[in-house]
């Protein structure tokens, strides 16, 4: 008979009586598609409308809040920053920083949609249930700083991390992503403090920027229900067909052939590329059936979700020229602008074939006396279903114009 008992035995695996950096680090990755997938944040920047349950698309739904954020993923980030101690999950300050890198994302998103916000009182659990709140621009200067921290302390040479979900680990990737959010962060200051804005760029260039697709800050769901793409979810098994392209994308992208429209959305009936209305209170059979749906490649099971990219770092690098915060001017513009519409295309299509016929088009070609306007609107394109994130830019440049009717929000877009 057993004469020995095996505490091993008794041991739940997953539920850990000791806190794990790099555990806490993974859940927090969980939370990342949720930034860009999202029934609300698509229509902030019109991207998509709907064919039926229309008020999000209307801007009914003014109720939201940011307790998850809080509770969720920036709380396991800060107790990873605090726990780090396991040498065998990779190196302690690459455990650090990696959390550092996600908790700087987080909070910036967070304080892009919502404004002043909890901060440095936040995060502090019964120690403080009322932490006061932080004007944005402090935020701003604590992420900058936070971000500054995380790149100083990454060791490059046999410095990955165990648990990864984003780029299993690799070091290095991290740091890119690190200084690639500190970049767009920095441009979000061009009106509104210019010198701190152009200092933080240069900064950040310095520390050094993604080079490829490949370094991507991109959340890989995969072929489970468990894990699987929002889209997927809502389309495929909830059977939710009301996501269409907005007639304000389309009506763009359709007369330059852009060959990012057939990933975008699936022809209509007739085999057109149409959108819908945006806004439209109740949507007619006939108009529906005239629509283009959300692209059947990007609502697979496990599609992949972009939250920070190199192309959008390009468009961020060629306003930078342009705005004369980097050297080169408009010639320097024009090479980070052509670049980034070719690694867009590349992004979403998976080829550059169609890159240069694309860019040669006098509509899209970059044109100094117009060219913050071209940068904005391709950027704007390029950030499809990032919806918050377009629309945060197209807050801070005006590009592209986005209009709504009367009936409305009073005819005004949220702000």
């Amino acid at each position: 008979g057993c004469k020995k008992f095996d505490s091993r035995l008794s041991t739940d695996p997953n539920n850990p009586a000791t806190l794990s950096s790099v555990q806490l680090i993974a859940n927090a990755e969980y939370f990342l598609p949720d930034i860009s997938s999202s029934p609300n944040g698509v229509h902030y920047a019109q991207y998509l409308s709907l064919t039926a349950f229309t008020d999000n698309s209307r801007f009914v739904p003014t109720n939201f809040n940011f307790y998850t954020w809080y509770s969720g993923p920036l709380k396991n980030l800060e107790e990873a920053i605090a726990v780090a101690k396991n040498l065998s999950d990779g190196p302690l300050q690459n455990q650090r920083a990696v959390a550092k890198i996600l908790k700087a994302y987080y909070m910036w998103y967070v304080t892009d949609r919502w404004g002043d916000l909890p901060y440095t009182d936040a995060l502090k659990g019964a120690a403080n249930y009322t932490p006061k709140y932080d004007k944005q621009q402090e935020i701003y200067n604590n992420l900058f700083a936070l971000l500054d921290e995380a790149n100083s302390e990454i060791i490059l040479t046999n410095g990955n991390i165990k648990n990864d979900i984003i780029y299993n680990g690799d070091i290095a990737k991290w740091k890119k992503l690190g200084n690639t959010i500190h970049l767009l962060m920095a441009l979000r200051l061009s009106k509104i403090d210019p010198t701190k804005g152009q200092a933080e760029f240069n900064k950040a260039i310095t520390n050094g920027l993604m080079t490829a697709n490949n370094d991507n800050l991109a959340y890989p769901h995969l072929a489970e229900q468990a894990h699987e793409n929002y889209w997927y979810n809502s389309f495929t098994r909830l059977g939710r067909n009301w996501y269409a392209l907005s007639n304000t994308l389309v009506n763009y992208m359709k007369p330059l052939n852009d060959p990012r429209l057939p990933v975008y959305g699936n022809p209509n009936s007739t085999g057109a590329y149409n959108g819908l209305e945006f806004g439209k209170a109740s949507p007619t059979t006939a108009d529906i059936n005239a629509s283009s749906l959300l692209g059947s490649s990007l609502r697979l099971q496990n599609s992949t979700v972009q939250l920070v990219t190199y192309a959008q770092q390009l468009f961020a690098l060629a306003e930078g020229a342009k705005l004369n915060w980097i050297a080169g001017g408009d010639a320097q513009a024009q090479i980070h602008y052509n670049n980034a519409i070719t690694e867009s295309i590349r992004q979403w299509t998976g080829s550059t074939a169609t890159a240069a016929a694309f860019l040669a088009q006098p509509n899209v070609a970059y044109d100094a006396a117009n060219a913050l306007s071209k940068i904005g609107h391709q950027r704007w394109v390029h950030l499809f279903l990032h919806g918050y994130e377009g629309w945060s830019e197209w807050r801070r440049t005006g590009f592209p114009v986005l209009t709504l009717p009367t009936g409305i929000n009073g005819g005004v877009m949220p702000r």
